[in-house]
């Protein structure tokens, strides 16, 4: 009952992105049209933005956007500067895709840039900030200017990718310019960019034909003998609209009657380009109106690919024909294969060709099909395979296309080709099913999962030999990729699993999980067992289960290394971390960490994604060992990594651990500040979230007096102290009984105290039955603090013994430090203990450098060039970063990324944590020896 169809015939490309033809046109910027005029005034108002991170070209539709674009990029080019264009259109709108296709345009003036992005791109989760962020690493490297063109920007909508473009626009380097061309402004925080002075705007008012440029237009270029009242008169009637000028000149080439012409026109509406449109294509010979009726479906135009679609043998003849005729025409390469036709004038043809022959729309299609699916344009094959109704070739070209698409992070791709086919087409077809369901969750979307997976099952419980009653099928199942096939029975469990864990079903998740791993192929299926084993170690993570959430877990990460993911490992190494710091297991958890960080940096490769992860890792459990230099440095190079070789998580993760090391140094200010950017910067995953970062800021709320505004946080999360106590709020349930200690211990009330001692009661007892003595410890402490602050002192001591006799094996300082004076004397007390002595003493030697408000000094980090140092001076002063520039005579984007690499350097985030850490190391003194202008070297 199952019709295989031979994938023999279509086999997979080698990436996930082809580079073709359609990939060479969309990389070059077009032609410049023979017989258009120069327009000197506009190539200088383009120039102006050489200093500007964007320039703007935003105008309706025929006003001559790209043209003028084309012109002033060869004075550009004479410039002695790179030059990279990406034409773009709807199916840009998947964020994979449009990534993909700006690094490779970059690449192709600068071979050396981008192959970390692309890298990136290739790996699953991977955030779009990361993209930009190793691109714009790598472009930071590299000496010389760049002017990135980006055309038709407005048929971009996908609140990703503008995400995406505005990040990429805070951290462009000095010496790269954006060029935006458009028929409307792009959602980016372009008033930001005005203000700043970082933005060149070119508009409709100044891309008219001024009555000069239409004359030269009119008279030159077009050979039209016309007189200076005629030429007024039509530059007035089309308002300089360029489209309209042109339009008009083609009708009156050959006509006897200009005056009546120009009598009867008027170009001050779009219809009259719909008209004038028509009538020149009306005085075409039949044999050039019926190429361009034909060719109209197409995007781009070829002579070959023409020949297929018309079936003559004269494309590339005729489209040099139409170029020379100036008949809307536009050259994409620099040898003139590949044109597009000027958009007015393609839909025109589009709506002739579909009001004269409709029937034949579809068999154009069909044929276009053909010719892109024999040259290897898989994905323009799907496209004109689902505008002709082709349904289910459509459906097998997608279903041999899902592995490069899932590789390549296209699932917007994915979901926009799936979502076209029709149900019935869709539902016969196993692979595509559970493919839908996949594009479906990793974009975090659920609707119509279960739908899909329901459909694959169906197709799985008529397999024969599997035990069921076939019965007789309604319809033929249809299977192209048969390995795919034999994986969806594991699949349907798999995502099953993954619904469990994210409606919050344990129970479920584990049922599930087992399934898919009980179904998986042989041991060696790694790609399967791998997702399976790591759903059921997070199942079990999130309830507390430890041991198992780790022993599944690491088998997880050892099927993903098997596989060759090793930065998928990462990942996994970071939750394996997680647990073993619950467990209280320092030592293990810095052991796995280093391990992972030997194979995410191999020697003479650069680091693989999730590298800056690890080092962040790394510098959590140092901090908490009191290692802050260490832990600094694991930072900084963290924050290096970060552009090109971390997971989405890296962000806030960082934010996090750095706000450890200003605890620890008494910078609560800048911790506080850091975690609320951290708050911020949260990425979801389907990690459990045990110590939320809300949380964390509670919780240093409360230790520096801030109770009111951390029992205000536990009010919004409805948290009590009679609630029964489970692992997932375990954290936050810890940090409300801190927030009640110091409640009490500042305006006394024994309800409180009373409620938190309980509350810690009841955890201490659950941290002790599941085996998570990190979070005993933390109990201990916290339960040690409240005793002293009841007068209780011989009950605080013992509490604290215990606490520190878990601790020194495993090097815990911070947790007892971070508490501050109230738990120093008890370590003060606890010296008198000799089981104790020596530990408490070495925790008191460690509290010394801290004495003096946490200051520390010496601490090394890179050297900052002279230029630096006086960006830095001027970082402690009121002035903004105008200002700043306007001092040293540099441009704005340069103080930004000076600014950016003193941070760098530093360590911090923000300008007040950097003057703070200048001034803890000296650096301002250094910087006040510089004179205060110099010139700018760039």
């Amino acid at each position: 009952m199952t019709r295989v169809v031979d994938a023999g015939a279509w086999p997979l490309q080698g990436e996930a992105v082809a580079v073709g033809p359609l990939l060479t046109t969309k990389l070059h910027a077009p032609r410049r049209r023979r017989g258009l005029v120069a327009r000197p005034r506009l190539i200088e108002r383009l120039s102006r933005g050489d200093e500007a991170a964007l320039t703007l070209v935003s105008a309706p539709a025929g006003f001559g956007k790209t043209t003028v674009l084309t012109d002033w990029l060869s004075a550009v080019a004479a410039a002695n500067r790179s030059v990279a264009w990406l034409s773009l259109d709807a199916r840009d709108n998947d964020p994979a895709l449009f990534w993909a296709y700006l690094v490779a345009a970059v690449q192709t003036a600068l071979p050396d840039v981008g192959a970390g992005a692309l890298a990136l791109l290739s790996t699953p989760q991977t955030s779009a900030e990361a993209v930009v962020a190793s691109l714009v690493n790598d472009l930071d490297a590299v000496p010389g200017d760049l002017v990135l063109v980006l055309d038709d920007y407005h048929v971009i909508g996908s609140p990703d990718v503008h995400e995406g473009m505005a990040y990429l626009l805070e951290h462009l380097p000095a010496h790269a310019h954006l060029v935006i061309a458009g028929r409307a402004d792009p959602p980016l925080p372009l008033a930001r960019l005005r203000v700043r002075g970082e933005l060149v705007d070119v508009r409709a008012a100044d891309l008219r034909f001024t009555p000069g440029e239409a004359a030269e237009y009119l008279t030159r270029a077009m050979g039209l003998a016309l007189s200076a009242g005629e030429v007024a008169a039509l530059d007035t009637r089309t308002e300089g609209w360029i489209a309209a000028l042109q339009l008009a000149a083609l009708s009156m080439q050959g006509r006897t009657d200009l005056t009546a012409f120009l009598t009867d026109f008027a170009g001050d509406d779009r219809y009259i380009v719909d008209y004038l449109a028509e009538e020149v294509l009306q005085r075409q010979p039949e044999r050039i109106r019926s190429f361009l009726l034909q060719t109209s479906i197409l995007s781009r135009l070829s002579g070959p690919l023409c020949d297929a679609v018309t079936g003559r043998h004269d494309g590339r003849e005729t489209l040099e024909a139409l170029d020379r005729a100036n008949l809307f025409l536009i050259p994409l390469d620099d040898r003139r294969r590949w044109y597009r036709y000027h958009h007015l004038f393609a839909d025109v043809l589009q709506a002739h060709l579909q009001g004269e022959q409709p029937d034949a729309v579809a068999d154009l299609h069909r044929r276009a099909a053909d010719w892109h699916e024999t040259t290897g344009e898989r994905a323009e094959a799907v496209h004109h395979a689902l505008a002709g109704g082709d349904h289910a070739r459509a459906a097998e070209l997608i279903e041999l296309l899902l592995p490069a698409l899932q590789q390549g992070r296209q699932e917007a791709t994915m979901r926009r080709w799936l979502a076209a086919l029709p149900r019935e087409v869709l539902r016969v077809r196993p692979v595509l099913s559970i493919g839908y369901a996949a594009a479906l969750m990793v974009s975090g979307l659920t609707d119509g999962v279960e739908e899909h997976l329901r459909d694959a099952e169906r197709w799985v419980a008529r397999t024969p030999g599997n035990g069921q009653d076939l019965g007789a099928p309604a319809a033929e199942m249809v299977v192209v990729d048969e390995e795919a096939f034999r994986r969806v029975p594991s699949a349907i469990s798999l995502y099953r699993a993954g619904q469990a864990l994210l409606s919050g079903d344990p129970a479920g998740t584990i049922r599930h999980a087992r399934a898919a791993l009980d179904r998986a192929g042989a041991d060696d299926d790694h790609l399967s067992r791998g997702p399976a084993a790591g759903l059921l170690g997070l199942a079990y993570w999130g309830t507390g289960d430890l041991d198992a959430g780790h022993r599944w877990y690491a088998e997880a990460a050892a099927h993903l290394e098997r596989a060759g993911h090793l930065s998928d490992v990462a990942g996994c190494t970071i939750a394996l971390a997680d647990i073993r710091l619950a467990q209280g297991r320092l030592g293990e958890a810095l052991r796995t960490l280093e391990r992972a960080l030997r194979l995410v940096t191999p020697e003479a490769r650069p680091p693989l994604r999730g590298a800056a992860d690890v080092h962040v890792g790394i510098a959590g459990v140092l901090i908490e060992r009191g290692e802050l230099d260490a832990a600094r440095r694991h930072l900084a190079t963290g924050r290096k990594l970060e552009e090109h070789a971390a997971l989405p998580q890296t962000s806030y993760r960082w934010r996090v651990a750095m706000a450890g090391i200003c605890e620890a140094e008494g910078d609560l200010d800048g911790a506080l500040a850091l975690l609320e950017d951290a708050e911020r910067r949260y990425v979801a995953d389907y990690f459990p979230r045990v110590r939320p970062v809300p949380a964390l800021r509670a919780r240093l709320l409360a230790r520096c007096g801030r109770w009111a505004d951390a029992l205000a946080w536990a009010g919004e999360r409805a948290l009590s102290v009679d609630d029964e106590p489970d692992y997932l709020h375990e954290f936050e349930h810890l940090t409300l009984a801190r927030a009640l200690v110091a409640r009490f211990t500042a305006d006394g009330g024994e309800d409180s105290i009373t409620g938190a001692v309980q509350l810690l009661t009841r955890l201490r007892w659950a941290a002790e039955v599941g085996g998570r003595t990190g979070t005993l410890l933390e109990v201990l402490v916290v339960q040690a603090l409240a005793e002293q602050a009841r007068g209780q002192v011989a009950a605080a001591r013992a509490t604290l013994r215990r606490a520190l006799a878990a601790a020194e094996p495993q090097g815990y300082v911070r947790i007892f430090l971070d508490e501050g004076r109230p738990l120093v004397a008890l370590l003060r007390a606890a010296t008198t203990e000799v089981s104790a002595d020596g530990y408490a003493r070495r925790l008191l030697a460690a509290h010394a450098p801290d004495q003096n408000g946490g200051r520390r000094r010496g601490t090394s980090v890179d050297p900052l060039s002279g230029r630096e140092l006086d960006v830095l001076r001027l970082l402690g002063t009121d002035l903004d970063g105008p200002d700043i520039a306007r001092e040293l005579f540099l441009s704005v984007n340069t103080v930004r990324t000076h600014t950016k690499n003193i941070y760098a350097k530093l360590g911090v985030t923000n300008r007040r944590a950097a003057v703070r850490r200048a001034e803890e190391l000296d650096l301002l003194a250094r910087a006040g020896d510089r004179p205060g202008r110099t010139s700018d070297s760039r």
